[in-house]
């Protein structure tokens, strides 16, 4: 991308500008923005510096290799150079991006846009994120080790910061208006917080209580069921937990608070996920183990993932890392690979809170009224005066609703509880990681991590593969968490935790392979409670079916299943629709789309009709089926979409599935030939509007920009298929975050891509130089250097030296 394109969008962008700040705050200084000393022009300058650069407190010098694709690959001589290097290079890169996150983690938005986001900010400090993070600092300050390591990332990054004129800043920063702070331990914290809170933010507690309340408990179990029958989970069924020692609490007497919660605070993206999954050297073409990786999330410019190489003298490892943290986050060594996808697993209980009075000094637990404690939250706003809001703590943690806030009364609210709360040294593990040898040092890494639960998925040179389900999890007795529970009584308490040691895992199983797709994370026979709380059922059956398909997989079978676009959750309703519909009701142009989708081979490609046809029809069929569900006022859990198909194939007369606004008592085929005809119109529309509804066109895939509504700087209309619930999970603005694949030879052998570029700035080639490529399905070879004279694909260097 260049500014020729800036340039042609500048009255769009303005504009655009305009329309940002009205829904944030004021219209920032586009004098100051369009300086031609100072403003966005400064920006259109090279990235890599080959001078030598002195850095205050680095011990020993620094060499860093720029590949073609500005992937820089560090060597240094001990760690604290490495990772203050790291430190130095990411901001170079991302600066904005990575102190973006963090204010938004913080809720600190009203600083930067106004008093538009001063209830997002207001709801960040009610989860309890800077608590949170707060405790993550205090179990970090007693490793000295990891301390150290990352007042050296901090160092590092304040060394950019501090070297940086005016001009010189990110243009984000020129377009609101602020400068950046000083980067700070807390703020990698936050960092933490703000992964932790998007990957185990969906909770449905409040959501469930409504429902139950409204439909009582044995109809919320048909609709609602703890696992389904078709479960394929993470940990193979072949797994034995028999000679585990466990203790389960008792399902106490008492019922659960049935309040109506009118208005719950907004969730992270329903999608949030991953698939992963490693062949043993039995089931490779090599006999070396595979290993691949690719997490779902936003698709935004700057990408969320940063590629490096990072080097010493006792470590070598390469991958990608979140700006804003140190180490290499998802990716392999000269020993070792690993990748990640979200457990899924309920960490976050909601507790009905009784105050004494509406001092709200003291609460009511365990028949005695105890003291509450109070953190006042000073939100800045800009061009106006800081709020004040007093969040109060219980044991359980943070009022996150109160009657200021969203709900409750004078004398009650609602409690958050949340490992996120806990405080971890979730950086130990990935220092660890990054330097691990074999399964035992993956195995100890992961003792340090806490939150958000992942899946880790690992292979080694020495022909291992294994999988952790991995976090801290509350050992819960049945039905616990499920729904809002009773904050007085003591049996409701969190009662424990699940030893570490019983966190479901396996190595090296029987049939040769392990995957995990957010899917349920383990058969009914595993000692400990986990309910369904929106397991994934679709992908982990397509992956695992694949990898049970045949004996031997290669590198070009692990990009196939990447790139796979077979809709199986429209391959198990779609033929149960089409025989149900009575086509003599349908007109010439409703049977034209209705023999369109009818030969459709369940394949979300770019160039078909019939994946428009289908998602449009099944996104009118689901509404219709739980009208009853969509009540103003009424924040209501409605069914998934795998019960949902089952009900409406088994059970299509249920009472639910009448249309409540009409006499009829309608069936699952009335459903289906409504919901059709109201499809096949809204396409009609759309044909005579923008041509044919093939997919790629339709979906209109589009990456962009952290901030809203900036085009010149966003990518639109990418040409890629898949959607949610395929292997291929990019939706039109949600998908595969970074694809990797190690087959570990040694030294192992890496391609990888993510949605995007290496750099932040917007003026620069390597800001999406990544996205064709992704897009087409393809890969970049990962450069995996063993030392740092091996330069023969090398574009650039620049030392970093001591400071005198």
């Amino acid at each position: 991308m260049n500014y020729f394109k800036f340039i042609l969008s500048s009255i769009l962008l303005i504009a655009t500008f305009y329309g940002l700040n009205t829904k944030f705050g004021s219209i920032p200084p586009l004098g100051k923005f369009l300086n031609p000393s100072m403003g966005i022009w400064q920006n259109d300058k090279s990235e890599v510096d080959t001078s030598t650069i002195p850095i205050e407190g680095l011990v020993e010098e620094v060499i860093i290799h720029y590949d073609e694709y500005l992937i820089p690959h560090i060597f240094a001589k001990n760690d604290v150079d490495l990772y203050k290097a790291q430190g130095y290079i990411t901001a170079k890169h991302r600066l904005w991006q990575m102190e973006f996150q963090t204010h938004a983690s913080a809720g600190r938005l009203s600083e930067i846009f106004g008093i538009d986001a001063l209830n997002y900010d207001r709801a960040q400090r009610r989860k309890g994120m800077v608590y949170g993070a707060d405790k993550t600092l205090e179990k970090i300050m007693k490793d000295l080790e990891i301390y150290s390591l990352l007042e050296a990332y901090c160092d590092g990054v304040n060394s950019y910061i501090n070297q940086l004129k005016t001009e010189d800043l990110p243009v984000e920063y020129k377009l609101l208006d602020y400068a950046p702070e000083p980067w700070t331990i807390k703020k990698t914290a936050l960092l933490g917080m703000y992964m932790a809170d998007m990957l185990s933010g969906g909770d449905g507690d409040l959501e469930y209580t409504n429902l139950l309340r409204k439909i009582g408990k044995e109809r919320f179990d048909l609709l609602m069921p703890d696992y389904f029958d078709i479960v394929d989970p993470v940990i193979p069924k072949e797994r034995d937990w028999s000679d585990w020692d466990v203790s389960q609490p008792e399902v106490p007497e008492g019922e659960f608070p049935l309040d109506t919660i009118e208005d719950v605070m907004s969730k992270p993206h329903a999608d949030n996920g991953s698939n992963n999954w490693a062949i043993g050297a039995s089931k490779s073409y090599s006999g070396n183990p595979i290993l691949a990786n690719d997490p779902h999330l936003g698709l935004n410019l700057p990408s969320i993932w940063f590629a490096m190489q990072l080097a010493t003298p006792d470590k070598n490892t390469f991958g990608v890392t979140l700006p804003g943290t140190l180490g290499i986050i998802i990716g392999f060594n000269n020993h070792i690979s690993w990748g990640v996808t979200n457990a899924e697993r309920d960490v976050r209980d909601w507790y009905k809170i009784t105050f004494k009075d509406s001092s709200k000094t003291q609460y009511y637990h365990n028949n005695t009224w105890k003291e509450t404690s109070v953190r006042i939250e000073n939100i800045k706003i800009k061009g106006k005066e800081s709020y004040i809001d007093s969040v109060y703590y219980t044991h359980h943690g943070p009022v996150s609703y109160d009657h200021t806030f969203k709900g409750g009364s004078q004398l009650s609210g609602y409690a958050l509880q949340w490992t996120g709360h806990v405080g971890s040294n979730i950086v130990r593990t990935f220092v660890e990681l990054n330097e691990a040898s074999n399964y035992e040092d993956y195995k100890n890494a992961l003792k340090y991590y806490v939150a958000p639960a992942q899946n880790f998925i690992f292979s080694s040179t020495e022909g291992d593969i294994a999988l952790w389900i991995q976090g801290k999890f509350p050992n819960k007795w049945k039905g616990q968490g499920k729904f809002l529970m009773d904050g007085s009584n003591p049996e409701h308490d969190w009662q424990g935790f699940i030893p570490q040691e019983h966190n479901a895992h396996i190595l090296n199983p029987e049939q040769g392979f392990l995957s995990s797709a957010n899917q349920h994370p383990v058969d009914q026979t595993y000692p400990y409670y986990v309910f369904n709380d929106g397991y994934e059922t679709y992908r982990n059956r397509v992956i695992n079916n694949f990898l049970r398909s045949k004996s031997k997989f290669n590198i070009q079978d692990f990009k196939d299943l990447h790139n796979d676009n077979f809709n199986l959750k429209a391959a198990e309703l779609l033929p149960t629709m089409i025989t149900s519909m009575d086509i003599s009701e349908l007109t010439d142009k409703e049977l034209q789309i209705f023999n369109e989708v009818k030969s459709w081979d369940y394949y979300n490609d770019i160039d078909k009709l019939g994946p428009a046809i289908w998602e449009k029809w099944w996104r009118k069929v689901y509404p219709l089926t739980w009208d009853e569900f969509y009540i103003e006022g009424e924040d209501l859990a409605r069914p998934f979409a795998y019960q949902t198909i089952y009900l409406l194939k088994n059970n299509p007369d249920m009472e639910f599935i009448d249309v409540v606004e009409t006499e009829k008592k309608e069936t699952a085929s009335d459903i289906f030939q409504l919901a059709f005809k109201e499809a096949a119109e809204d396409l009609s529309k759309w044909k005579e509007e923008h041509g044919d509804y093939h997919w790629g066109k339709y979906k209109a895939t589009y990456l962009g920009h952290l901030l809203q509504g900036l085009p010149a700087f966003s990518r639109f209309n990418l040409p890629i298929g898949g959607n949610s619930n395929i292997v291929n999970a990019t939706s039109k603005n949600h998908g595969p975050s970074w694809r990797m694949i190690v087959e570990m030879s040694s030294p192992p052998k890496a391609i990888g891509i993510y949605p995007g570029g290496q750099s932040g700035n917007p003026g620069s080639k390597h800001y999406d130089d990544f996205v064709d490529i992704w897009a087409n399905g393809n890969y970049l070879e990962l450069l995996f250097m063993q030392n740092d004279t091996d330069t023969n694909a090398i574009v650039n260097s620049q030392t970093l030296t001591p400071k005198p």
